[in-house]
């Protein structure tokens, strides 16, 4: 261990098959040739993607590795009785094509559930495995673009109204019967397939057609459920997921605006760029719009079946000169954004292990003698109690992940 308390961080990329060729190399200067996508950029300590610690001469540490060699000390006392390692995972999301309809479990729920799979002995990169890890994921993303999601099922009025206007759904009013989401979820989450392709089939018939002339908007539900028939549907399978996209909340967040996701709340990134922070954990129970495993029954036990109104955050300032906060009822994590003047020093002390990624600008960080510059698309990591000092070299802005105190 050396006693620097400052570190370059380097984190990884996912390339998972809904991402974006463009923004995130960009944002950390790689090519990108071959158009491959590059869906999340992980700043972290999770034991599957640990973000690597660069040290003072220039090797490399796993992050995850380097916080187990003295806990304590890099995440303080309090942090580290609390959770035991980096409560968090950071990442920056680039979403071109929609994100599965997604639900996750609570910490007691991930605890048993993951213990559970690993007791039947299902591999930990298996398919069909529901449970990464022994944890909640509560999460709060901010956008960095226009964004689009679905969050939380619609007010009953609202989810009444939409299913009146689309004439293919009309069946399912009376189901609902002004109130009733578990039955009317149960219902198109487990329906035969044949069943599903007879409802939705006429439904996608009327709105591809107008999606694909350019006659839908981002602000209408069909506008979504066209687009997800085309990323998708297989010649011989329409994707019953579709049926969510108008039982949920269609959110549109402009840039700066945060929203946050508990445990059991139905949700699915759509369209735009965001940073996201959580809890360090990998669990997702799926729902549809995707190729990837899902597992009705645990996805019904896990979903809250209430209404939400959607809580668009905007931040409070914080303590620090140029600082916002978005505080959220997550013990695991919090979001900060930093705008510094150039020419201009902020100075800073780290509550515990902290994560600092540069959107725009430049800074150089200087704790006592050692100093690291940091460009556009760069991040720091700095442990517990590290008192620096950022020094914008033009204009910057900074997101900082770290923990409520």
């Amino acid at each position: 261990m050396s006693n620097t308390k400052i570190y370059k961080l380097e984190g990884k990329v996912q390339h998972y098959t809904w991402g974006g060729t463009d923004f995130i190399p960009a944002l950390l200067h790689l090519t990108n040739t071959d158009k491959k996508p590059f869906a999340e950029y992980w700043m972290g300590a999770h034991d599957n993607v640990p973000a690597e610690v660069v040290l003072p001469d220039g090797s490399k540490q796993p992050l995850n590795g380097f916080i187990k060699q003295d806990a304590a000390a890099l995440l303080g006392s309090n942090v580290n009785k609390r959770f035991g390692r980096l409560p968090y995972l950071f990442k920056v999301l680039d979403v071109k094509d929609m994100l599965s309809i997604q639900v996750h479990p609570s910490k007691k729920a991930a605890e048993s559930a993951f213990a559970a799979e690993n007791m039947k002995g299902t591999p930990l990169n298996a398919s069909n495995r529901n449970y990464k890890d022994d944890n909640h994921k509560p999460e709060l993303m901010l956008a960095l673009s226009d964004f689009w999601l679905l969050h939380g099922f619609k007010a009953p009025q609202a989810l009444v109204t939409i299913l009146m206007q689309t004439p293919e759904l009309q069946f399912l009013v009376p189901v609902f019967d002004g109130k009733n989401y578990h039955a009317l979820y149960e219902l198109v989450m487990t329906m035969d397939q044949h069943e599903v392709e007879e409802h939705l089939q006429p439904l996608l018939d009327r709105i591809v057609p107008l999606y694909e002339k350019g006659f839908l908007n981002r602000s209408e539900e069909d506008f979504w459920a066209a687009r997800a028939a085309k990323t998708f549907c297989d010649a011989n399978k329409i994707d019953r997921g579709i049926f969510s996209i108008y039982l949920f909340n269609l959110v549109n967040l402009k840039p700066g605006e945060a929203i946050f996701q508990d445990a059991g709340i139905p949700h699915a990134y759509l369209e735009g760029q965001n940073m996201e922070i959580m809890a360090n954990s990998d669990n997702v129970l799926r729902g549809g719009l995707t190729n990837k495993y899902i597992d009705v029954p645990e996805l019904m036990h896990h979903t809250k079946f209430e209404p939400v109104i959607p809580d668009i955050l905007k931040g409070t300032t914080g303590s620090v000169t140029g600082e916002t906060v978005f505080p959220t009822p997550a013990a695991d994590f919090e979001l900060r954004r930093l705008e510094l003047k150039a020419g201009t020093p902020v100075a800073l002390t780290a509550a515990t292990a902290e994560i600092y990624f540069v959107y725009e600008g430049a800074v150089k960080a200087s704790a006592d003698a050692h100093e690291i510059n940091l460009e556009k698309g760069a991040a720091l990591f700095t442990t517990a109690g590290a008192s620096f000092t950022f020094q914008p070299a033009q204009n910057a802005l900074i997101f900082r992940a770290t923990v409520p105190q």
